[in-house]
């Protein structure tokens, strides 16, 4: 994934994440593509390869007020979320906010923690909202949450519910870095953790200006059309038990938007979408059992379902 025309916000912001993370340029893009979209991103992988570390990296670049929340099998919603405490001396309710109150959260290891835990966060993903006694509390723009989790086949694992994956606006793995790549790693640990040499290039309001620039990011009808078709190959493919549902094509035309933002562009390409259809799609398509039993995977149907739609002519802007 490269950028021919960079934002020059958007380098400076890269630039600071990759003071910590060596050889993850690509998924330091996708998770700034999340970021400015108003999404939220689900890094799966193995412990240690650095997801905990890239979410840091991202909050401390933007000046962003961040919490982490470490889920365990015996974390309650309320730990999340907060809770209301009767007051004696002013004879009333207080609500007591949890770590779910802040601009950037780190949501570690989330399947770790039961479904009912899991739920506590679909509220405030969808709506930037939390509910506490038939109270509504809204959360303070921008509200990003990234979260971490191990392969489900793991020990001591729940799998994410549908509707929880729905939320997220693109599901990304880290992988191992090469062996060079791991030798840097080395060398930059050796000293002191680089996380504390991280500033922030830019500000909350700065953060809040990009996001809304991005909604202005022009998206002819032929894209709106081509992403559609792309989510309906998925909902009526042979191998697929459930596709991509219309919060799916929202996801994916936002996400275009704010990839075309970070290469400099005020439109959308069909490159963009393509690009973007794996980390968008991939998490919600549920595949028939027999597929499953067959070997294939959901990237590999991704990708024939991108040859077989016919790309758009965009006109130039």
């Amino acid at each position: 994934m490269t950028m021919d025309v960079m934002n020059p916000i958007v380098e400076r912001i890269l630039y600071n994440i990759e003071k910590v993370m060596i050889g993850k340029r690509n998924v330091a893009q996708l998770s700034l593509v999340a970021l400015l979209a108003e999404g939220h991103v689900l890094l799966e992988d193995v412990p240690g390869v650095g997801k905990t570390m890239m979410v840091r990296a991202l909050a401390k670049s933007v000046g962003a007020n961040f919490k982490r929340i470490q889920f365990t099998p015996d974390l309650l919603p309320s730990d999340v979320t907060g809770v209301s405490i009767y007051n004696p001396k002013e004879m009333e309710f207080q609500f007591i906010p949890g770590p779910l109150m802040a601009n950037i959260i780190l949501a570690d290891e989330i399947n770790r923690t039961s479904p009912k835990t899991q739920s506590a966060l679909l509220e405030a993903m969808e709506e930037a909202s939390v509910t506490i006694d038939g109270v509504t509390h809204r959360l303070e723009k921008p509200f990003f949450v990234m979260a971490t989790q191990n392969p489900t086949d793991y020990e001591g694992t729940y799998p994410l519910p549908e509707a929880q994956l729905d939320r997220f606006l693109l599901k990304l793995r880290m992988g191992y870095p090469d062996q060079e790549e791991e030798i840097e790693v080395l060398n930059r640990v050796q000293q002191k953790p680089p996380i504390e040499d991280v500033k922030p290039v830019i500000s909350i309001q700065e953060l809040r200006n990009l996001q809304n620039q991005i909604k202005h990011v022009h998206v002819d009808k032929t894209m709106k059309r081509y992403i559609v078709e792309m989510a309906n190959q998925t909902r009526n493919h042979e191998n697929v038990y459930m596709g991509v549902s219309p919060r799916g094509s929202i996801a994916l035309m936002k996400a275009a938007q704010a990839y075309a933002f970070m290469c400099g562009r005020d439109y959308v390409l069909p490159d963009d979408i393509q690009l973007l259809v794996p980390a968008v799609f991939a998490h919600r398509i549920i595949l028939k059992s027999e597929a499953k039993f067959a070997g294939i995977l959901t990237e590999d149907l991704l990708s024939d379902m991108i040859e077989n739609v016919a790309v758009p002519v965009q006109r130039v802007m």
